[in-house]
C-alpha cells in the first residue's frame, strides 16, 4: 500500500532534481548572456576588431578544408597568442580580406626581418597563397564544439539574448514562488503540530 510518507519523500525528491535543473539551466544561460552582452560591447567599441572573451574567440567553419581534424558547421575556439606561441603544426585562424580562414602552419620564413606563415587547410592539395602576417592572425585554434554552427549563430543574435533573459527571470520567478508554497507548508505544518500538541497536553491533564 503507498503511504503518505512514500508520497512525501518522492515529492522531496522530484523538488531536488528540478532545483539542481533549474540551477543548472540558469548557469548556462547567464554565461550565454555575459558572453554575448560582453561580445555585443566590444563590437560596438571597436567595430573593425572581431569581439573576443577574455582573448577567446569563436567562428563557425563553412568549409571542409580542414577535414578531418574540423568539420564544416563545427564551431571552434581559438585564443590571441604572440608569436613565441606559434609553431610549425600548429592550426591558426586568420584575416584574408574580408574573410577569415582556419588553417595548418606548415612553415615559417622570414619577410623584411619579420616571422610569415605559410598556410594550408589539411584537406586541401595545395598550400594557400601568399603568406599570413602575425596581425592577420585571430587566434591559435583551442578546441572544438561539433555541428554546433546552426545553434552558435542563433544563440549570437540580439533576439536570441532577449528569449534567454526571460526564461531566466521565469526560472527566478518559479523558483522563489516554490520556495515561497514549500515555506507556507512548513509553516502550516508546524502549526498543526503545535496545536496537535497542546490537545494531546489538555487530554494528559
Amino acid at each position: 500500500m503507498y503511504k503518505l510518507s512514500d508520497f512525501e519523500k518522492s515529492s522531496k525528491h522530484l523538488y531536488k532534481i528540478g532545483k539542481f535543473l533549474s540551477i543548472c539551466i540558469c548557469i548556462i544561460i547567464v554565461f550565454f548572456l555575459i558572453f554575448n552582452v560582453s561580445l555585443i560591447i566590444k563590437s560596438y567599441i571597436n567595430p573593425s576588431e572581431i569581439p573576443n572573451f577574455f582573448g577567446i574567440k569563436s567562428f563557425t567553419i563553412v568549409s571542409e578544408s580542414m577535414k578531418p581534424k574540423i568539420n564544416k558547421e563545427d564551431v571552434i575556439f581559438v585564443k590571441n597568442v604572440d608569436k613565441d606561441e606559434l609553431d610549425v603544426g600548429d592550426i591558426i585562424s586568420f584575416k584574408t580580406g574580408q574573410i577569415i580562414n582556419t588553417h595548418r602552419i606548415i612553415k615559417i620564413e622570414k619577410q623584411n626581418g619579420e616571422d610569415v606563415y605559410i598556410t594550408k587547410g589539411d584537406n586541401n592539395q595545395k598550400e594557400d597563397r601568399g603568406y599570413v602576417k602575425l596581425n592577420d592572425i585571430e587566434g591559435k585554434y583551442l578546441f572544438k564544439i561539433p555541428n554546433f554552427g546552426i545553434i552558435a549563430e542563433v544563440l549570437k543574435s540580439k533576439i536570441t539574448l532577449v528569449i534567454l533573459l526571460v526564461i531566466l527571470v521565469l526560472i527566478s520567478y518559479y523558483q522563489v514562488v516554490l520556495t515561497k508554497r514549500k515555506l507556507k507548508r512548513k509553516e502550516e505544518r508546524y502549526e498543526y503540530n503545535k496545536k496537535l500538541l497542546k490537545e494531546n497536553q489538555k487530554k494528559d491533564k
